[in-house]
Parts: C-alpha cells; structure tokens; sequence
C-alpha cells in the first residue's frame, strides 16, 4: 500500500514539474523526487518540441501478416462448420428413440456428444478471431496515424487525421494544453491551405477551420491566464501569433484576388489576438481581478486605472 502511494505521487508530481515545462501554472513546491525526475522532464520537453517521425516498418507489416494469416488458419477462421449442422438432425434422431423406447437416459446422451463440442469451438474461434482483429486493428491505427499526416481534404485518410486530433484533445490533462493543441492544429490548417490553393472552395473551408481551432486555443490560454493571473498562457499566444502571422502571410504571394481577401481576413484574426493578449497582460501585471465578461477570444480586460 505504502509502495503504491509513493508511486502515484511520484507520477503526479512528474505531472506537474512536466507542464510547468511546457508553460504551464508553478505549483511552487519542491519533492525529493525532483533531482531524479529532472531528466524525465527534459525528455518530454525534447519530445514536445521536436516529437519524432512514426512510420510502420515494411517488414514488420510484412511479418506481421503472415502472422495474422496463419493464426487464422490455426484457428479454424473463415473455415465452413459442418458439425453444428448435424446436430440438430442427431438431436432429432435422439428424440425418435425416446418416442419408441421411452428411456430418458437416451435422449441426454444422444446429442450432448456432437454438439458441445462444437458450440466450443465456435466459440473458440471467435475468440481467435477477435483477438487476431483487436491486435491488427491497434497496428493499423498506428500506422494509418503516421501515414494521415500530410493528408488535406479530400483524400481517403483525412477523416483519420483529424479523429486523431480529437483523440489528442481529449486525452490532454488541462485547458493550458488543450489550447496548446488547439494552436497545432491550427499550424496543421494552415500547411494544408498552402496545398490547396487554387481550389477556392478547399482552400477556404480549410482557412475556416484554421480560423476556428486559432480561437479556440487563444479562449483556453487567456481564460487560464486571467483566472491564475499567470502570463505564462499569454507568452505561448504572442509565440503563435508571431510565426502564424508570417506564414499565413506567406499565402498572398501568387494568391488570386479572392484567396488574398480571405488570407486578409485570418490575418486580421491574429492581429486582434496579439492586441487581446496585449490586453490581459497589462490587467495581470496592474493585479486586475479576472474580467467577468468575454467574448470568442476569452476575457476581456479592462484598462489600467491611470495610478497604477
């Protein structure tokens, strides 16, 4: 008992020291486990900054198949079930003797012979197969993941990227990281609306999404920020802000007429955000009480009385 209490504070605390890493509110404590755990902090800081390439092995699919196959054949899946089928017409044959002899023991032994025996099976192979279908199923996952990375709407397995990204959302711990998702994912948007230029319809839906997933980071980082009264959201906002802006800029050059008033739009979005964080910040730094109103971008903060 004593061994798994300490562990689960460890794990906590692990918790807590990797999203003050990644930005996230201090919690101003200090656990003897810190100085081991340092190094696992680095790790998951390295892999939030640069998370590496996944990609599924050839060979190992190729192995792996072959696997699958013959598990199948082993198990009897897909194979025709003839035994079942008989027992119905033993079963019957089972009952006439009852009708002629009139011995009840007759009628247990006739049918219970053939017929248990394969109503295990059956079940046997569906357990097989199963199991042969949950282990294919979570490495096609893993690998269909890796290869819907550089998918853009309309091709087969963009529906699979973005359920990945709803997986991720819903799997972060905090509003601070699920709006940092938000702000990827909104990166996300912005590389397939570079691949999709010249379709009009395409590259403006993807523009909107971008838009949406864009407001709905900011919301979570500058609500967290006013109601800790910590900037620490708001450092992570201007840093999007900053690189999105250029890039999203990067989309007027060549740009037809229309595609440049829609960029101009996105580009007009960032600006408002840079002044609403701008905003929040000075609130903090004045030691404002959290705004009580807001709006798609999160709080809204009141000026700075003059003596402050």
């Amino acid at each position: 008992m004593t061994s798994n209490l300490f562990s689960r504070r460890r794990a906590e605390r692990f918790a807590q020291l990797l999203d003050e890493a990644n930005g996230g509110r201090r919690h101003h404590v200090r656990s003897r486990a810190d100085d081991h755990l340092a190094a696992l902090v680095a790790v998951g800081r390295q892999l939030n900054a640069d998370p590496p390439p996944v990609a599924v092995d050839p060979d190992f699919r190729t192995g792996l198949r072959a696997m699958l196959v013959a598990a199948a054949e082993r198990e009897g899946v897909g194979a025709g079930a003839s035994a079942p089928e008989a027992a119905p017409a033993t079963r019957r044959g089972a009952l006439g003797q009852r009708g002629t002899a009139g011995q009840r023991g007759t009628v247990g032994a006739g049918p219970r012979g053939p017929f248990l025996p394969a109503v295990t099976a059956r079940r046997a192979r569906a357990r097989g197969a199963i199991l042969i279908g949950v282990t294919a199923g979570a490495i096609a996952v893993s690998g269909i993941s890796a290869a819907s990375e550089n998918a853009v709407p309309g091709d087969a397995l963009y529906g699979m990227k973005r359920s990945t990204e709803r997986a991720q959302l819903a799997l972060a711990s905090s509003d601070l990281s699920r709006g940092q998702l938000f702000l990827d994912f909104a990166r996300t948007r912005l590389g397939e609306a570079a691949a999709l230029r010249g379709d009009r319809l395409g590259f403006d839906a993807v523009l909107d999404d971008m838009d949406s997933d864009t407001r709905q980071g900011v919301r979570l980082l500058t609500t967290t920020a006013a109601q800790r009264s910590d900037p620490a959201g708001l450092d992570s906002v201007n840093a999007f802000v900053t690189g999105q802006r250029r890039a999203v800029g990067d989309l007027l050059d060549g740009a037809s007429r229309a595609e440049r008033d829609r960029v101009r739009e996105s580009i007009a979005l960032l600006d408002a955000i840079r002044k609403r964080s701008d905003g929040l910040r000075a609130a903090i730094e004045c030691e404002l009480p959290a705004p009580a109103g807001s709006d798609a971008l999160g709080p809204t903060p009141t000026a700075c009385p003059g003596d402050r």
